[in-house]
């Protein structure tokens, strides 16, 4: 089997495919990407068991099979190219051999029907989404997820799908996003938790994209195909913890203010706080907030002062600041709002403007018990 495509074409594809590829494998053909020609179409597919990724690239040929190619190896080569067609030839004598205007290179391949085939979904159901409106929904919440082993269902975004709207959540416990679109809807409801390597892999590939991308999923996985590409995945198992139940509902205390101006001033005061701890204080009285840290067993301390719009008591609160800075980088509004009840209770950060019609957001933080 014979055929030639672009180097520089091929390498973009290949780059993109190789984010599935673990670094240490359990079985050597994961270390492959997977070859299928058929006349002038090449599927490339990459692999890890639990998520597969494939692209069909334009190639020029004649000929049809598959191999599995060392995929270090080819994406190593084919970064030092420049520009310029590749013959590649499937020898008998287990090598492949591509041919570039300069020289020969030749690797062993392996047997492409010892690949793992990628699930077919059983009677799935479906729906159409934007591919910048999923980045942007994967990039609002991912963040928030946890790393606990120990509850993998929080290790992922929640998928939440309506007649209504669309709604992805995460949260580790400490901190919760919840990020809603109206203007998309989804034909029947559904529920899922997707994880989140191929959620970052999606995030980076769709973002600022203008083609639609088909959702289809079932109780155990879920596939998403745009373009020329497809990512199938297996679903986290279990049922999401219910946060709508975490998320205060009555908030009297309400303080408005500049997000770049808050953000600075945590990150400042921060960096005098606990190093374990990353405790700073909020006291907030009429319209001044106080931002404050201390770390007593270094003699280190911050205060910062600033004027913002406030309705509701007096009030002092403690706040983790890395999970705080983080939601404040996360919004991309000139203002935002910090909703509270209680010094103990969770303090709910939105967005005063930046969004579209029909785009909410709403970040929960969790507040720190401070020690007089």
């Amino acid at each position: 089997m014979k055929f030639i495509v672009s180097s520089s074409y091929l390498l973009k594809q290949l780059q993109v495919l190789g984010g599935v590829i673990n670094n240490s494998n359990t079985l050597p053909i994961l270390d492959n990407f997977l070859f299928e020609l058929d006349g002038n179409a090449l599927t490339v597919s990459a692999s890890d068991l639990e998520t597969t990724m494939s692209a069909k690239l334009e190639v020029e040929s004649s000929d049809q099979g598959t191999v599995a190619v060392p995929a270090k190896l080819l994406l190593e080569t084919l970064k030092t190219f420049p520009e310029q067609p590749l013959t590649f030839v499937v020898g008998n004598n287990n090598t492949i051999e591509i041919s570039s205007n300069h020289g020969k290179y030749a690797l062993a391949y392996a047997d492409g029907e010892e690949f793992p085939k990628a699930v077919e979904l059983e009677d799935p159901s479906s729906t159409t989404i934007l591919g910048d409106i999923l980045a942007t929904a994967i990039s609002k919440t991912i963040f928030a997820t946890g790393n606990d082993d120990l509850r993998p269902v929080m290790s992922g975004v929640f998928f939440q799908f309506s007649t209504e709207g669309l709604t992805f959540v995460a949260t580790d416990a400490h901190k919760l996003v919840k990020y809603t679109r109206e203007d998309v809807q989804a034909s029947q409801s559904a529920e899922f938790i997707m994880p989140k390597k191929p959620l970052n892999l999606l995030k980076g590939i769709l973002a600022g994209s203008d083609s639609e991308v088909m959702i289809e999923y079932n109780e155990s996985n879920a596939k998403f195909t745009f373009d020329e590409t497809q990512l199938i995945c297996r679903l986290i198992d279990g049922k999401y913890p219910n946060y709508e139940a975490v998320i205060p509902k009555e908030n009297p205390n309400k303080l408005t203010i500049a997000r770049t101006q808050f953000l600075n001033s945590v990150r400042r005061v921060s960096i005098f706080s606990n190093k374990t701890t990353h405790q700073i204080r909020l006291k907030i009285a009429g319209a001044e907030l106080n931002i404050s840290a201390e770390d007593i067993d270094y003699s280190n301390k911050a205060e910062e002062r600033l004027t913002c719009d406030y309705q509701g008591d007096d009030m002092q609160i403690g706040f983790n600041s890395r999970f705080l800075s983080e939601m404040l980088n996360n919004l991309n509004a000139d203002d935002v709002q910090l909703e509270m009840s209680l010094p103990n209770r969770a303090g709910i950060l939105t967005p005063v403007d930046g969004l579209d019609e029909g785009e909410y957001v709403t970040m929960l933080v969790m507040p720190v018990m401070l020690n007089n």
